[in-house]
């Protein structure tokens, strides 16, 4: 493999004009062009771990999300990854499982190796970005944004969605819905749920029996809608706010004999896979890769400098 000094010799000039080319730092047009030719015709690869200790950073960021199993990070991620790639960045994909200390953890990893940046899905609301930031590590929140920390976010408007789909369940005349959400301490599902709450609230009380807190998981789908459908005066329909959620309620509603038109069902989020035809079922689609797109870019401008205030972009959705 060649070396830093054997591009000098070739084009001419010191191994410090070639650092300073490869660099992207003021050369003279001249130089730089016999550097870029002496760099090609060596098969000259700059040493990424050269790089790491000068910079005191590396090419690669930290996607962190809560259930790698989820379509939506699935895709979310894969945005992500097209983004940095193709800006000479590598992906680090860590699954917290929604659980605080194993996302801690990968924070922590980030911070020991190194990493240029990180992208979070928080865990809960409680998530301590402080190392980081304390570090000048540029963080981007995604889906769901941390409380107590002044940084870029990426989301969606989830009330606005929570909304919508409860409204259109009101419009093919159900009035009994219920709303399962994901944990009470994740903003997506507090905001969520208040869209529901927003909706029922413009056709009378809102009950707040009929609301329940799940996992944002399967299972956590399937034990709400059972625990709806023994209530003494069960829903005539339900707004499930992920998509995970939503497989869980309709499995229940399947075994049940209850599915869609008998109970209506409206989902937060394109339903991987289901027990019936999806046209049967109200969904808010997310936009997950575009989330994955948006927040890598914003990442990238901070990595590459950017010092304006933190900006928050809200991606909007619409029902299917």
């Amino acid at each position: 493999m060649a070396t830093i000094y054997e591009v000098a010799s070739m084009a001419g000039v010191s191994p410090s004009t070639v650092s300073r080319v490869l660099n992207g730092q003021n050369v003279s047009a001249e130089k730089a062009k016999r550097v870029r030719e002496a760099a090609k015709a060596l098969s000259f690869t700059p040493s990424r771990i050269a790089r790491t200790l000068r910079l005191q950073t590396s090419e690669v960021i930290a996607l962190v999300i809560p259930d790698i199993e989820n379509p939506f990070f699935t895709a979310m991620a894969r945005g992500v990854e097209d983004v940095a790639q193709a800006a000479g960045y590598s992906v680090v994909l860590c699954n917290s499982d929604e659980d605080h200390a194993k996302e801690a953890r990968y924070l922590d990893i980030a911070i020991e190796a190194k990493m240029a940046g990180v992208i979070l899905a928080a865990a809960g609301d409680n998530c301590d970005l402080s190392g980081l930031i304390e570090r000048n590590r540029p963080v981007v929140a995604v889906d769901r944004s941390p409380h107590g920390f002044d940084i870029d976010a990426v989301m969606v408007d989830n009330r606005a969605g929570g909304r919508t789909a409860t409204a259109a369940l009101q419009s093919q005349g159900f009035s009994r819905i219920a709303c399962i959400t994901g944990p009470r301490d994740v903003e997506t599902a507090v905001h969520r749920a208040d869209g529901w709450r927003d909706a029922t609230r413009t056709t009378g009380r809102v009950d707040e029996r009929y609301l329940k807190y799940a996992d944002f998981r399967v299972d956590g789908g399937n034990k709400a809608m059972r625990e709806l459908l023994d209530m003494p005066e069960p829903p005539d329909a339900v707004f499930v706010a992920n998509n995970l959620m939503g497989v869980g309620a309709l499995q229940v509603l399947a075994q049940t004999g209850q599915l869609p038109p008998t109970l209506g069902v409206a989902v937060f989020g394109d339903l991987p896979f289901a027990p019936i035809a999806p046209m049967a079922i109200t969904v808010i689609p997310l936009p997950a890769r575009r989330l994955g797109v948006t927040a890598a870019n914003l990442l990238l401008d901070r990595i590459n400098g950017d010092d304006q205030p933190p900006r928050t972009i809200v991606l909007r959705n619409q029902a299917a």
